[in-house]
């Protein structure tokens, strides 16, 4: 029986590494970031998604808190002055070139989820996960807003056209 119980937790430390590790998938790119909003950012003529995060919507609202321009304000902040670093992770269902950021050591996806700005995108990723954990526990932006997720709020404010 004993046994048994080290299978299972050997297996499930398997999983959990094999979610958290992600490969690098090509050169980083490294330049003056110009960021499109809370999420998103241009380094020269290539856009990246921030992979592992989702951040709200431009439009989004939490009440009168205009949650998409303070995500995308946040972001602007970290990166301000600084040459960002994206290490290319993919690309997701819109073309655009997933990556992990990095304004000097701090890693873009971390700071945002971890200051309630966005929100850990676990059916892509588990890297944020705990930081959205302290987060949600310090009510600290979205958290404290009583924001829902933005998944959630695209689906419900499909485009127009």
């Amino acid at each position: 029986m004993r046994t048994s119980h080290w299978i299972v937790l050997g297996v499930a430390s398997l999983a959990v590494a094999a979610a958290l590790w992600q490969p690098a998938r090509g050169p980083a790119v490294i330049g003056t970031a110009t960021v499109v909003d809370g999420d998103t950012l241009r380094i020269g003529g290539e856009t990246f998604r921030l992979q592992g995060i989702d951040a709200p919507e431009l439009a989004q609202t939490c009440g009168n808190w205009p949650a998409g321009e303070e995500a995308r304000r946040a972001l602007q902040r970290i990166v301000d002055r600084q040459a960002v670093r994206c290490e290319r992770m993919g690309t997701d269902r819109h073309g655009r070139t997933t990556a992990h950021c990095y304004a000097g050591e701090s890693d873009l996806g971390a700071a945002l989820v971890r200051s309630g700005m966005a929100f850990a995108y676990t059916s892509y990723s588990m890297r944020y996960l705990l930081d959205e954990v302290q987060a949600r526990f310090d009510g600290v932006g979205l958290h404290g807003r009583g924001c829902i997720d933005p998944a959630d709020w695209r689906a419900a404010h499909p485009p127009k056209g």
